[in-house]
């Protein structure tokens, strides 16, 4: 890297992650929507086909999370490791795609905040909760178009604080540069389990809204 890992850094990569994931997708990968619509056709209720969606994201984290332990594959335009750039695109895919599924318009700042926040975890119902979010509130969908920009940007700061420590938490994990096979497979797991987490969060958030519901 030619940059210390920063706040800055982090909200600029997902920032790319987001782009790629809305708008131009990486090569062989689909956008969130196409992703979403994929899922949508599925049988089941719109809960089984979310839990669907997570299950299989997080086998593509584990995944991105291996090939970039053995050297990465990605081209990233941030000063960021491409582990951690990778596998935030596949996370923040993942979390557009679940609100697309329930009739939320990504392109929406206001719900572009709220998917950042779900990349926290379950730190990030925290974040939302000094706001006066409840992600688990069936009025999630009204409070969101009710964002103010102060409070959009207050939710983002605290995003970028808290993707902070945690991507540190997963620099501690990566062995990548000792001892590179094993460094791929824990990198790998360990994605795995946070998109999980990501994910479950990410229902929680998004799937109480009726799909019938757009942005306003």
């Amino acid at each position: 890297m030619s940059k210390k890992l920063n706040e800055s850094l982090i909200m600029k990569a997902l920032d790319w992650a987001y782009s790629k994931a809305i708008t131009q997708s990486l090569p062989g990968l689909d956008s969130a929507y196409s992703l979403a619509e994929d899922y949508l056709k599925e049988k089941g209720t719109l809960a089984e086909k979310v839990d669907s969606l997570i299950r299989w994201q997080n086998t593509k984290a584990a995944a991105f999370g291996f090939a970039s332990g053995l050297g990465g594959f990605v081209t990233v335009p941030v000063a960021i490791p491409v582990n951690l750039a990778s596998v935030m695109f596949v996370q923040v895919r993942m979390i557009a795609a679940i609100a697309i599924m329930n009739g939320y318009d990504v392109k929406d700042d206001r719900v572009k905040t709220m998917i950042f926040a779900c990349m926290c975890g379950s730190a990030g119902g925290d974040i939302l909760k000094n706001v006066g979010i409840d992600i688990g509130s069936k009025l999630l969908h009204t409070v969101i178009h009710k964002l103010s920009l102060e409070t959009i940007q207050q939710i983002n700061k605290a995003v970028g604080f808290r993707l902070l420590a945690k991507f540190g938490e997963k620099s501690a994990v990566n062995m990548g540069k000792a001892v590179p096979l094993i460094g791929a497979v824990i990198g790998g797991t360990f994605d795995a389990v946070t998109t999980n987490i990501i994910g479950e969060v990410a229902k929680k958030a998004f799937l109480n809204v009726d799909p019938d519901i757009k942005s306003e």
